[in-house]
């Protein structure tokens, strides 16, 4: 028995790409920390909030590439002499992915109240109508 995969199939065509995706995305390895939420905010536009206690503006950093959103958070050393008697409150490193499909653009970004805001925006797909024309096999 073959394994049916999207780029296999006969009536999608070109989907390879997506199937990628999915593969980078099963492997991306993606932790429970920071939490995060997602949520729609208007019919076309999305909401990623992290949960970012602790870490400064400084501290964090955001990049797309290859419609790969990636959120970094890297506290900078504490030097002074603090001594803990309880710590709870993570001083750790992160790293979140987020793949995005094509037209989706990351809008803005902001810190409030120890959250990380970044909001995204999929633009209005343009609607192509294309006729083609058949060649008569006699004009090779």
């Amino acid at each position: 028995m073959t394994k049916l995969t999207l780029g296999s199939h006969p009536y999608l065509l070109g989907f390879e790409q997506l199937e990628r995706l999915l593969e980078r995305s099963a492997k991306a390895g993606n932790e429970g920390y920071p939490p995060f939420n997602i949520e729609q905010t208007s019919e076309r536009s999305y909401r990623i909030t992290l949960a970012v206690a602790g870490f400064s503006e400084d501290d964090l950093a955001i990049t797309v590439e290859e419609r790969q959103l990636l959120i970094r958070g890297r506290q900078s050393e504490d030097a002074s002499e603090r001594v803990y008697l309880h710590r709870g409150i993570a001083n750790r490193q992160f790293q979140r992915t987020f793949l995005m499909a094509d037209g989706v653009e990351v809008a803005g970004a902001e810190m409030e109240n120890g959250l990380l805001h970044v909001d995204l925006e999929r633009a209005e797909p343009e609607r192509v109508v294309q006729t083609i024309q058949i060649k008569s096999g006699e004009n090779k």
